[in-house]
């Protein structure tokens, strides 16, 4: 091994990690669209299943005396490769000693450093998703955000009709920016269905219940994650994570250690080196100051591209 004057911190890794915890109330639902799989190799293949097992009928009528009719198709192969992501934050010894009384500079550092790892990895995970060009997609009737003609309960259904015939899988989420969420909420399409069961709804202001009945999914993940886009030292440029002309339809992991069940796709993180998120600190006294490091080992994987649906053109 090589030797290191970094120091494991696991109680500023607590700290860390109960942080990234209350990644969801930040906008972050990176983790929720592809749950983790926590695995001690860095890479390795796993099992894959194939569209059309999940689709198989046979006969399954047994004569006396006879054997059991039993499946005999084989998991495809897939592999993951987790990368090495990680931040660092200065902490000058001057510094912390006149910020003392206002906050512990210690723990601001591990903060900052663990909000740059989740926002970059919630990148990622866009990336491989709703913005993943290999995903099925399709373009809606009529934008969103025109609140007269647009019927987004039309567009879901469509959706839906493309899990049920291509893949044979229920969707269970749906994922989308809250710019979305409030274009919803202003379609008189959805509030003409809704004011039935919720005479007491108001435009606008829609619940995230009302809506999961509405569009007759379990869950759905709303983004308000957002990011600066702009040069350092530059004018500041706030652009949201997630897109906000298109939403996902998906069929996500229950985050399960089964990797043969049909879903969306896993964030794999290498346990063996970094776990979830690893905190170290190391002095540098070139500067009179101690560094914190957050680090971790992540693979952003699609297991099946058929289980997610894009839909495009949702605002204009």
């Amino acid at each position: 091994m090589p030797t290191t004057n970094s120091v494991f911190r696991p109680e500023l890794g607590v700290l860390a990690y109960e942080y990234s915890l209350g990644a969801a109330q930040q906008g972050f639902i990176g983790r929720q669209v592809l749950p983790v799989f926590e695995t001690d190799l860095r890479a390795a293949q796993y099992p894959m299943i194939p569209a059309e097992a999940i689709l198989e009928m046979q006969d399954t009528a047994r004569a006396p005396r006879a054997a059991y009719a039993r499946g005999d198709y084989s998991f495809e192969s897939a592999e993951y490769y987790c990368r090495e992501y990680g931040w660092e934050e200065p902490l000058d010894d001057t510094e912390a000693m006149l910020y003392r009384r206002y906050f512990d500079a210690e723990v601001v550092a591990v903060q900052r450093a663990t909000l740059m790892i989740l926002r970059n990895e919630e990148k990622r995970v866009v990336e491989a998703t709703i913005n993943n060009a290999g995903l099925p997609n399709g373009a809606v009737v009529k934008a969103w955000s025109s609140y007269a003609d647009a019927d987004p309960l039309a567009d879901i259904n469509k959706a839906k009709d493309h899990f049920r015939f291509s893949v044979g899988l229920q969707p269970n989420a749906l994922v989308l920016d809250v710019d979305i969420l409030r274009h919803i909420s202003m379609c008189d399409a959805v509030m003409d269905r809704i004011k039935y069961s919720n005479p007491n709804a108001l435009r606008g202001e829609l619940t995230i219940e009302q809506l999961k009945a509405y569009f007759g999914v379990a869950n759905i993940l709303v983004s308000n994650a957002v990011y600066n886009s702009g040069p350092k030292g530059g004018d500041l440029k706030v652009e949201t994570l997630w897109p906000r002309n298109r939403v996902m339809l998906a069929c996500l992991s229950s985050g399960g250690p089964d990797l043969r069940e049909p879903c969306l796709g896993r964030t794999f993180v290498w346990s063996e080196d970094s776990g979830l998120l690893t905190t170290e600190s190391y002095r540098e006294e070139q500067t009179r100051g101690t560094i914190y490091r957050v680090r971790q080992n992540t693979d952003e994987r699609i297991q099946f591209v058929g289980a997610g649906y894009v839909l495009t053109g949702v605002t204009e």
